[in-house]
C-alpha cells in the first residue's frame, strides 16, 4: 500500500515510503532514494512451508479485485494519520488522507500521482516504478520484481517480509495477515534511513463497485484555470 509521511510542507516527499519509499525516485513521492552503502536485507533459506505460504498469499491477493478501506498510519514519531484507500485492479488506487493531511494519491492504470492540495502541487512518476505497483497488479507473483526474505508463523498471523529486488537499498515492506482465514490487515515500510512507517486497515470492503472517476489523474488548480494565474 501506500505510505505518506508528512511533516508539514516537507511530507510532500522528503520520503517515498510504499516500498520504492513508493520506493522510487521523485523527490515528493513517500514510498525513498536509497542510501548509499545501506546493507541489503538478509535473506533466509525459504522453506517449503514458506513456499506454501507464498502461494497462499498470491492467492488471496489474486481474490481481491476491488477494495475499499479505512486506514491508519503510524510514522516513526508516533504521530497518526487517517484516511480512505480505494483499489481496482489492474492498476487503480486511490489513497485520500482525512483533514488536516492534504494529500491525494492517486494511480490511473499508467502513473502514479501525488498532489499536495495545500500547495497545488502535482508529482507524477510511472506507475511500475514505484511499489505501489505491487498493489495493483494482477496477477500477483511473489518471485518477479520483490524478493522474500522471510516468512513468519504465529498462531492466527502470517508474515512476509520482502523488498523490491531492483532497490535492494531502498527499504523492505512486511505484509501482516491474519491466518484462518488470510486476510490483510496491515503493512509496515522500513526505509532506507531505517524508519518505520505502519499502516493498518478497517472496515474492510472488497468485491465491491467502485467508478472510474475514483482514479482519475488528479489536476491542479492551475491547470483547472487552464493554465491561468488566479
Amino acid at each position: 500500500m501506500i505510505v505518506i509521511t508528512r511533516k508539514r510542507a516537507s511530507a510532500r516527499i522528503s520520503r517515498r515510503t510504499l516500498l520504492h519509499r513508493a520506493i522510487a525516485a521523485a523527490p515528493t513521492l513517500a514510498i525513498a532514494t536509497a542510501l548509499v552503502g545501506r546493507p541489503h536485507p538478509a535473506r533466509a533459506a525459504l522453506s517449503d512451508q514458506d513456499m506454501a505460504d507464498i502461494g497462499r498469499v498470491e492467492q488471496y491477493m489474486d481474490s481481491i479485485l476491488t477494495l475499499q478501506a479505512k486506514f491508519q498510519q503510524v510514522e516513526p514519531n508516533n504521530k497518526l494519520s487517517f484516511g480512505k484507500i480505494y483499489l481496482r485492479k489492474p492498476g487503480r488506487l486511490r489513497v485520500e488522507y482525512d483533514p488536516p493531511v492534504p494529500i491525494l494519491v492517486v494511480a490511473d492504470g499508467g502513473l502514479l500521482s501525488y498532489y499536495d492540495k495545500e500547495l497545488d502541487q502535482l508529482n507524477q512518476l510511472p506507475l511500475r516504478q514505484s511499489t505501489a505497483w505491487f498493489l495493483v497488479r494482477q496477477p500477483m507473483d511473489l518471485s518477479k520484481g520483490v524478493t522474500v526474505t522471510q516468512v513468519d508463523r504465529s498462531q492466527g498471523g502470517l508474515q512476509v517480509h520482502l523488498f523490491q529486488t531492483d532497490q535492494p537499498d531502498a527499504g523492505s515492506v512486511s505484509l501482516i495477515f491474519t491466518d484462518g482465514p488470510l486476510q490483510l490487515t496491515h503493512w509496515t515500510v522500513t526505509d532506507a534511513n531505517n524508519q518505520q512507517v505502519s499502516v493498518g486497515l478497517y472496515d474492510v470492503q472488497t468485491g465491491i463497485d467502485l467508478p472510474a472517476d475514483l482514479f482519475k489523474t488528479p489536476t491542479t488548480q492551475h491547470q483547472r484555470n487552464g493554465g491561468k494565474s488566479h
